[in-house]
């Protein structure tokens, strides 16, 4: 196996990847000795509401960096959560503790309780997820079914004083800590100093920093639609009862399916300071181990250079960027285009070049050969013909913290090369494993139907007499029905999106 390099936001500084475990295999005489496992936790949705496009620009990071471990031969064990609970409004302002459960609010606007809310956006999610081609996670826990887990790591955080019980909820202190900034770089004076910019309505709390593990079913969490017993005590509520705060989720649900010790943590870069600190501080002196080896984070999605906002018309989904007429596979190919730690720009300028430019470089495989006369799929055979020089550079890049961009530009430079056509088909087999754009099997040939034929006959026609005006017309209508024109020197082309 090659070297794989990262950048790890807890140094600050590209680290060569160690994994914690490696897993022997039983036949080391056939060449399968010990495997490399790589565990990961990716922070996911709060399914309250559509994603939008900037989360599933996180998804696609996490699923790139997931598929290039597998193509250096890791077993990549990928936890990705969905929060159904705990996750307050108050996130938006830098406070997660405050404002009101984003599940209830959901709940409240529809009309439907939290748990159906939550069926209802996981399964919206996950249809976004599988038309941008994202690989499925080995585990998607729901934090609602992780109750008891949580409450058995807060339990352990009292009985070693690293938390206190109020009348209205369970805080974790910060000042007690292990060197509680260590991931956001913040001073812990500041740190205290400039929290609770949100609602702080405890009198009982310490510092406005403290952040909460339980919220019990009192103040202005008294009409809660979603709680649960605890052993917890306060004078306000029966039973202990109430909710989870947010960060305790990820914390107990990563220990319980992938162990006190993680190679991976990831989620988008605003999770840094808050969110990801606090997992970090809890599960340190809950477990007394290191947390997380090595914290990715990637950048944020910006519409026309500004954040997206759906009080601004930006938060788009997927289904809006598709009733654009653009396919997920070109927001995939938009997504591949800038690194996962850096900012990206969508406009839909931006996606038009994109799904061009993902449909120009199908054509170019196509063009290789891939259909016979007939439009029949020619299955490509084997990893004989796969070029190892043009491997070991796209291995170099994608070892080189994920560099998907200059993968792309290998892409094309292996297509401008002067290798057969086997080889270059082969190549671009194998680097799809990475890059998952469909690439190893463009769409086959299909008839067309009869009035887009009727169509395509018009067209013809109208050029011929340089009626221009009426040929972009009819290419309107051809490109509504789904289908791309391309007019080149060797006479039109018509492909399907």
């Amino acid at each position: 196996m090659k070297k794989l390099y990262l950048y790890n936001t807890l140094s600050r500084k590209k680290e060569e990847f160690k994994p914690i475990k490696t897993s022997s295999r039983p036949s080391p005489s056939k060449g399968e000795g010990e495997k490399r496992v790589v565990s990961f936790y990716h922070c996911g949705p709060t399914v309250y509401w559509t994603q939008h496009i900037g989360n599933l620009r996180g998804m696609v990071c996490a699923d790139l960096i997931r598929r290039v471990f597998e193509y250096n031969g890791y077993k990549f064990k990928h936890v990705r959560n969905y929060t159904d609970v705990g996750h307050l409004t108050g996130d938006n302002l830098g406070d997660a503790d405050s404002g009101e459960d984003r599940m209830e609010k959901a709940a409240k606007r529809e009309k439907l309780d939290p748990q159906k809310i939550a069926e209802k956006y996981i399964k919206e999610f996950e249809k976004d997820t599988k038309e941008l081609n994202i690989l499925e996670p080995t585990k998607k826990p729901r934090a609602t079914k992780y109750i008891k887990e949580m409450i058995g790591m807060i339990e352990v955080l009292i009985k070693k004083d690293f938390a206190y019980t109020t009348d209205l909820a369970v805080y974790f202190d910060i000042t007690k800590a292990k060197d509680y900034t260590r991931l956001s770089g913040q001073k812990l004076e500041d740190c205290i100093s400039g929290a609770g910019k949100g609602d702080v309505s405890d009198s009982q709390k310490k510092c406005p920093s403290d952040f909460a593990l339980w919220f019990f079913k009192a103040g202005k969490h008294k009409n809660a639609l979603q709680f649960w017993p605890s052993p917890f005590k306060s004078s306000l509520v029966k039973n202990g009862e109430g909710f989870p705060g947010w960060h305790i989720e990820c914390s107990a649900m990563s220990k319980k399916l992938l162990g006190d010790t993680i190679d991976i943590h990831m989620g988008g870069i605003e999770h840094a300071p808050v969110h990801h600190t606090n997992e970090i501080a809890q599960s340190e002196s809950a477990n007394g181990v290191e947390f997380t080896k090595y914290w990715l984070h990637n950048e944020h999605l910006l519409v026309n250079n500004k954040k997206m906002a759906k009080s601004e018309g930006t938060g788009f989904s997927l289904s809006e960027v598709k009733d654009k007429g653009f396919s997920p596979s070109a927001l995939r190919y938009f997504f591949l285009q800038a690194h996962y730690r850096s900012k990206q720009n969508f406009t839909w300028e931006a996606m038009e070049a994109a799904e061009s430019g993902l449909r120009h470089l199908k054509n170019q495989i196509r063009e290789l050969g891939f259909y016979d006369s007939k439009g029949v799929y020619i299955k490509i055979s084997g990893e004989k013909y796969i070029n190892d020089n043009f491997k070991n550079k796209f291995l170099e890049v994608i070892n080189d913290d994920f560099n998907i961009p200059q993968a792309l530009a290998i892409v094309q430079d292996l297509l401008k090369s002067d290798l057969t056509k086997n080889e270059k088909l082969s190549t671009i087999k194998d680097f799809n494993k990475v890059l998952g754009l469909g690439l190893d099997k463009p769409k086959q040939k299909r008839g067309l139907p009869v009035e887009i034929k009727n169509l395509i006959k018009s067209r013809k026609k109208a050029r011929q007499e340089k009626n221009f005006k009426e040929s972009d017309k009819l290419r309107d209508k051809i490109e509504k029905f789904g289908y791309i024109i391309e007019d080149t020197k060797d006479g039109m082309r018509i492909f399907k999106k």
